[in-house]
């Protein structure tokens, strides 16, 4: 017994309140973003198959939930579109419309609850009948072309309210050009969180069915990045601050902790993690097969973002965790 180490590590978990004494990351209710999708449609809401729990909510509704977000303490609301496939074209003209669905859900969740943040997603896959994320000519996606686009889609959803730009598409230098157009345009206060190092990943599967993405021609590995690097995502996120970032986000999320930690330790800059439809539906799926505690496996799940060094996720699972760090 004379060589026993004289410390135990086991002496500190020996109680709940010893074991937050030494607890390293905490999560609260500010670290969270609900992801939310919006939709036209005649319903109040309507759910989502591939996403047991999610359901599409319409104008109306969702200006309901901002005002429940303000409840919970959630900080922040990211809206997604469920477009009507009528006005879906090649082009993602509907993006552009300022009395469409995104400039209108922005204002009504504005009216409702001034105190909530409202992020909108810059990309026209919601909104094109190929899938993809900008301009598709030739089999290819054409860069300079499609940030012509999405900056105007920016200032779309600036003038309608929108607090945080979010740039999802990964065209070359749509940061620099949307923080450029926004400042000129009067918007220096409004914000830009860039998905700055966004995988080719196969987690997307229940969002795009979700925002009922057209069948995509093709595939997004020529724009999107590949699993296997890691280093280039520490260029993308350099060069997105350099343009004007305020937040970068790593996405998807459970898959990439390793991404996540080394852009904060490299930056020290606001960095965000998105919890993906994929991670939510196998977390879901799991729990009502009896296979796991989902609400245990969610909320482990949320931890380990910040002990990766998050400073927050955007999820799905917002109002449900919330709700239960609110006790």
């Amino acid at each position: 017994m004379a060589s026993f180490p004289k410390t135990r590590l086991r002496r500190t978990r020996s109680h709940d309140w010893s074991r937050r004494l030494v607890r390293e990351s905490a999560l609260t209710p500010d670290d969270l973003i609900w992801t939310m999708v919006v939709s036209g449609t005649a319903d109040p809401t309507e759910p989502v198959a591939a996403m047991p729990g999610v359901e599409r909510l319409s104008v109306a509704e969702a200006a309901k939930a901002a005002k429940r977000a303000r409840d919970l303490g959630i900080p922040a609301i990211a809206i997604f579109p469920h477009i009507d496939p009528a006005l879906k074209d090649a082009d993602g003209t509907e993006a552009l419309n300022p009395d469409g669905l995104v400039p209108r859900a922005i204002k009504a969740m504005k009216d409702a609850a001034p105190e909530v943040g409202i992020i909108c997603d810059v990309a026209l896959d919601p909104f094109t009948d190929h899938g993809h994320d900008g301009v598709f000519e030739g089999g290819r996606i054409l860069n300079d072309e499609t940030v012509e686009k999405l900056v105007a889609q920016a200032l779309v959803q600036a003038e309608a309210g929108c607090d945080v730009i979010a740039p999802s598409d990964m065209m070359d230098g749509r940061i620099g050009a949307i923080r450029g157009a926004l400042d000129a345009g009067g918007f220096a206060d409004t914000m830009i969180m860039s998905y700055a190092a966004k995988y080719a990943s196969g987690f997307y599967g229940p969002y795009r069915s979700a925002i009922g993405s057209a069948a995509l021609q093709g595939d997004k590995k020529t724009y999107q990045m590949d699993p296997a690097n890691a280093e280039e995502a520490l260029r993308e996120v350099g060069m997105d601050i350099d343009e004007g970032a305020d937040f970068v986000m790593v996405k998807p999320g459970i898959a990439y902790l390793d991404i996540v930690a080394r852009v904060k330790d490299a930056f020290g800059v606001p960095t965000y993690a998105f919890q993906v439809s994929g991670e939510y539906a196998m977390i879901m799926a799991a729990a009502q097969n009896g296979w796991i505690d989902g609400d245990r496996v969610m909320m482990e799940s949320l931890a380990c973002f910040k002990r990766a060094g998050a400073d927050g996720v955007l999820t799905y699972f917002a109002p449900k965790a919330a709700e239960l760090l609110n006790g």
